[in-house]
């Protein structure tokens, strides 16, 4: 076949597989010119337009758009400058999908309300510096006007802020609107305030650094271990570990371990054991790409259960 060889509009669709509608709409567009018309006003093309139909069919399949086809096949921009357009456009759109997925993931397992649906979908496409205020507003209420000593806020503030990277996976997404509605729960903001109130206040005037665990972390290590070895809050063999926890926890305080210990640390443990917090931290270590936290309301469970037995004697 030589170069002055001249197809007709159905000769060209059944060497390219498209159809005459779609090399029509092509053509008038300019991308795929004919070569020439006959005498009766039938367009003719070239043998390029073989190879020029099969490139538009690919940049097509592909996604891109008719202007940048036209582009391309017209030499205005290189194939390379569009493809990087395109897969930057295609990230945002990724993006944009994995978000909506991750959203619509939590909807069928929670099941929330429509206002609820439409304010997980809010949280979940804010921005780097929307997020920020979000948790920034959040710590504030939980540290702001505490004096612990110089520094230690700025460590725990550290330790409990999320940073969702560029591009996270369908977990971190899920993770971070749970995070971010567990942050706006004003019942949890108030128990974090309080947890941070009763650390400040377990700590004595002066206290050097590093500091001494407060009576929530004693009675983590303590109970966690009885959890462990199996014994039962309500068993004799717990006896010996509420003593040695509400005598840990007084000298942390700085008090006697007075005769009736037992209320004023139930007291204190009780308003401690919130699961809201462990979940906080499991997300927290999601969204951050950390290693799972300790969970710590089964040690606090069995404390605040084995005092309650003991109080009531």
């Amino acid at each position: 076949m030589d170069g002055a060889t001249l197809y007709s509009i159905g000769e060209l669709a059944r060497r390219t597989g498209l159809t005459v509608k779609t090399i029509r709409f092509y053509s008038d567009r300019g991308i795929v010119a004919p070569a020439g018309r006959t005498p009766a006003g039938y367009r003719r093309y070239g043998p390029e337009a073989v190879a020029r139909l099969a490139l538009v069919r690919t940049l097509r399949q592909l996604g891109l758009g008719l202007d940048a086809i036209r582009q391309v096949v017209e030499r205005e921009l290189t194939l390379g400058a569009v493809a990087e357009q395109h897969a930057a456009a295609l990230d945002v759109q990724i993006a944009t999908l994995r978000l909506q997925r991750a959203v619509l993931t939590a909807v069928a397992r929670r099941e929330p309300s429509p206002e609820e649906m439409e304010h997980m979908h809010q949280l979940a496409q804010l921005s780097q510096a929307e997020r920020r205020r979000l948790i920034d507003g959040f710590l504030d209420s939980v540290f702001d006007g505490l004096d612990d000593g110089p520094g230690r806020h700025a460590a725990a503030r550290r330790s409990m802020t999320p940073g969702l990277p560029d591009n996270p996976t369908d977990e971190q997404i899920e993770a971070w609107v749970e995070l971010a509605e567990l942050t706006l729960d004003p019942d949890f903001r108030g128990r974090m305030r309080d947890a941070a109130e009763h650390h400040t206040a377990d700590r004595p005037q002066g206290a050097s650094t590093p500091p001494r665990p407060d009576v929530v972390a004693v009675a983590r290590d303590l109970a966690a271990a009885a959890v462990e070895s199996g014994i039962a809050p309500e068993s004799p063999q717990a006896d010996s570990v509420v003593r040695a926890l509400t005598a840990a926890c007084a000298g942390v305080l700085g008090r006697a371990d007075d005769s009736e210990p037992h209320r004023w640390l139930l007291r204190r443990l009780e308003a401690a054991n919130d699961p809201r917090r462990d979940r906080y931290f499991l997300l927290l270590a999601v969204i951050n790409d950390w290693p799972a936290p300790d969970r710590l309301t089964p040690a606090l469970d069995w404390s605040v259960t084995a005092l309650r037995i003991r109080a009531a004697r």
